[in-house]
């Protein structure tokens, strides 16, 4: 048969199929989260996030030395208080969980960068995002402790603070505050695109943040809504936003796309704890190849636009890109 073009040419061997590679990956591009309860010679297990570990700030560095050696360079910090209370003050201490850690980390891995997740929901008694009036949350009484938050944090040693809350305004009110207290250098990854989706549930569990009354469909987005993505971007882009997160990655990939497409902002995704779940249970059942699905949904949100990739699997794809498995 007569073919002229042949698209099987450059399939023909691994140094072929590098070499034309559209999409292109490196650990740089891989943020790890990380959970950090008080107490002290903490390291347990999160049962619902085979694999993960929580830990106190004193035992961080220890994981820390192996993110390292995984040539992993940047981690998002999650704290879990061991008290509560209905404003979540917890989030703002100068002692609080991720005010220590961040201290620890910066003192003993001064070359790894920080990220601090900026929200109430783990330090509130009733596990909302923000400060409550009735069963509802008031944005606006929300916004100056999440400044307050944020800014501790950045006080504490973090490279940069990340709300997770998707309260209305929530990015200008922490660049004003930044600001006004000399940080103007410090850059803010927004979750600006954030749904209510049904994808969080190990991570509330292992966060112990799941709202003890109803949902967050009041303020996370709904997931019918590609638009609204961008209208939500585009507000925090006009508020001082450094870069813009799309969470959860694999059923949204449509809208990393359109985030990516749309504004100049680098485009982070959130491969969260659900996804990762899911790909554990189905490979301990032995219905997948685990590094093979590891491997493609990473690259597939990467294909979809994303320059940043914040995944409990980043130390993995890490050693498996030097290893030359993925790129």
């Amino acid at each position: 048969m007569e073919l002229l073009i042949r698209p099987r040419r450059l399939r023909g061997n691994p140094a072929l199929r590098s070499m034309v590679r559209e999409t292109r990956v490196s650990p740089s591009s891989l943020i790890y989260p990380l959970f950090v309860r008080e107490g002290q010679g903490v390291i347990e297990d999160i049962p619902s996030l085979e694999g993960q570990k929580r830990y106190s700030p004193d035992t961080l560095p220890f994981e820390l030395e192996q993110v390292c050696k995984a040539g992993v360079n940047s981690v998002m910090l999650f704290g879990i208080p061991t008290q509560k209370d209905e404003q979540g003050s917890g989030a703002w201490s100068e002692h609080g969980v991720v005010q220590q850690a961040l201290q620890i980390a910066k003192r003993e891995f001064p070359h790894l960068y920080m990220i601090t997740d900026v929200c109430l929901c783990e330090y509130t008694s009733h596990g909302h995002c923000g400060i409550l009036c009735g069963d509802r949350v008031d944005n606006d009484r929300t916004l100056p402790l999440l400044a307050k938050t944020a800014l501790s944090h950045v006080q504490a040693g973090a490279d940069m603070v990340a709300p997770s809350d998707m309260m209305d305004g929530r990015v200008g009110a922490i660049r004003a505050l930044l600001d006004q207290n000399g940080h103007e250098d410090i850059p803010i990854l927004s979750y600006a695109v954030k749904y209510a989706s049904a994808f969080y549930g190990p991570f509330r569990e292992a966060a112990g943040s799941a709202p003890a009354f109803g949902n967050r469909k009041g303020y996370q987005m709904d997931y019918h809504n590609r638009k609204e993505a961008v209208k939500e971007a585009a507000l925090d882009v006009k508020q001082g936003a450094d870069m813009l997160m799309v969470k959860p990655a694999l059923s949204y990939l449509d809208v990393v796309r359109e985030i990516s497409s749309t504004f100049s902002l680098p485009t982070a995704a959130y491969s969260v704890s659900g996804e990762y779940a899911m790909i554990k249970a189905a490979a301990k059942a032995g219905l997948a190849d685990e590094i093979g699905l590891i491997c493609e949904t990473a690259v597939g949100v990467f294909r979809a636009g994303a320059d940043v990739l914040i995944t409990y699997f980043a130390k993995e794809l890490a050693q498996w890109m030097q290893e030359g498995r993925i790129g």
